[in-house]
């Protein structure tokens, strides 16, 4: 009966007006063919900080253009902004480094070597000003002194780290997607001080939270979204989300939750209040767009994306081969509710 009505509610929403609206309404051209992951905003200068290949583009979000290339981040895959320290950090997966640069100039400020194995998602948590880097291959995170820059300590995770956020009190949580797991770090001291289960969540890549309700949002590679409560680790919902997804993003102003999905679609999510929440809409994107970031100052949603050739016949040495992207195609999406 639960499931029932649940799909009866989310028809009514949609087919009487009342949700919410969201469409691409732009496309930044950048050049480059390589590959992607995460992207981030620094949302007091209003720059986007977009990962792509061995390098970083910063793009001005006022005129959407390329302000700046970044070099020298070879397999990068997150950047975090720390606008009280005038510096982002960058992660680069290939040459197991952290790259800090100055926010307004974007030069160089120190290349730092970790011990830590292809550093992915990067955090700045401003509670310690620490910067936490986790590592795909070593199953850890190693802590940076944001202001010094230096390694402080490295964290065992047990399993392979993805997305994490803070709660902005001195607590860091990071999903674990080996292990369908979220744990939570102990700013402060650096230790690991819960692990909770998602299950039925599977493979848990993006997360977000809400702070004022004190739930995470983790999607998951089996097509959920489980909120949970970030008090206890109880899952709180499942909500059905797109196929391919990577990224989350919530916004705090309309109490709204986005899953951006591989397939070409964004799920929009409805938080009515701590314990209850409903799909709003699909959004049509673009095939790729698998990874997220919310301007808060504007409530767009970027995304990027490319146009992909054919994708090769599996072999012994590659059996799962990519897609190849197209010459002159790599884009970031503006989305953007058309309704305002």
């Amino acid at each position: 009966m639960k499931k029932i009505f649940s799909i009866f509610f989310i028809g009514f929403c949609v087919t009487n007006g009342i949700s919410q609206t969201y469409q691409v309404s732009k496309k930044i051209n950048i050049e480059g063919n390589e590959g992607w992951d995460y992207l981030s905003v620094d949302d007091v200068n209003q720059h986007l900080f977009v990962s792509h290949g061995s390098v970083v583009n910063v793009i001005d979000l006022k005129s959407n253009r390329t302000i700046a290339t970044i070099p020298d981040t070879k397999g990068v895959h997150g950047i975090a902004v720390a606008n009280d320290l005038n510096k982002a950090f960058i992660s680069n997966g290939k040459d197991n480094s952290i790259t800090v640069v100055n926010l307004k100039t974007f030069e160089l400020i120190e290349k730092v070597p970790i011990e830590g194995q292809k550093p992915d998602a990067i955090l700045y948590d401003k509670f310690s000003a620490k910067v936490f880097a986790f590592n795909a291959k070593t199953n850890d995170a190693t802590v940076l002194d944001a202001n010094t820059n230096k390694v402080i300590k490295t964290i065992p995770l047990g399993g392979k780290p993805e997305f994490s956020v803070t709660n902005t009190k001195g607590l860091v949580y990071v999903n674990i997607e080996d292990k369908n797991e979220i744990k939570t770090i102990n700013a402060k001291t650096l230790e690991v001080i819960n692990t909770w289960s998602i299950v039925p969540g599977d493979e848990p890549s993006g997360l977000a939270m809400d702070t004022e309700t004190n739930r995470l949002f983790s999607v998951c590679g089996n097509k959920l979204m489980v909120v949970i409560d970030a008090s206890n680790g109880k899952v709180i919902a499942t909500l059905p989300i797109g196929d391919g997804c990577d990224g989350v993003a919530f916004d705090a102003q309309k109490k709204l939750v986005f899953s951006s999905n591989g397939e070409g679609t964004i799920t929009v999510v409805k938080e009515e209040n701590a314990d209850s929440f409903s799909v709003l809409e699909t959004v049509k994107t673009q095939k790729g767009a698998r990874t997220i970031a919310l301007n808060i100052i504007t409530n767009q949603l970027y995304l990027p994306t490319a146009e992909f050739g054919a994708k090769p016949e599996p072999t012994a040495e590659n059996p799962k081969p990519r897609a190849s992207i197209l010459p002159n195609s790599f884009v970031v999406l503006i989305v953007e509710n058309n309704k305002k």
